[in-house]
């Protein structure tokens, strides 16, 4: 792992440093940096962290 810094004055702009090093990361690093944060999430809100599942509901579609 390498380690990314930049060295910036206060009040400079942080937004193209964050946007540059997730484009270079890859469509996979971000997913799975989104699914730690929800992951962490979890934790601090119920104590665990599992697998999150989707909200669903069940519905019935019959001919009238």
């Amino acid at each position: 792992m390498d380690i990314v810094e930049a060295y910036k004055a206060i009040g400079d702009d942080e937004a193209d440093f964050d946007i540059s090093f997730w484009q270079a990361q890859g469509a996979e690093a971000i997913f799975d940096a989104a699914m730690q944060l929800i992951l962490d999430a979890e934790l601090i809100r119920n104590g665990h962290a599992e697998e999150p599942r989707l909200d669903r509901t069940v519905e019935s579609y019959q001919r009238l």
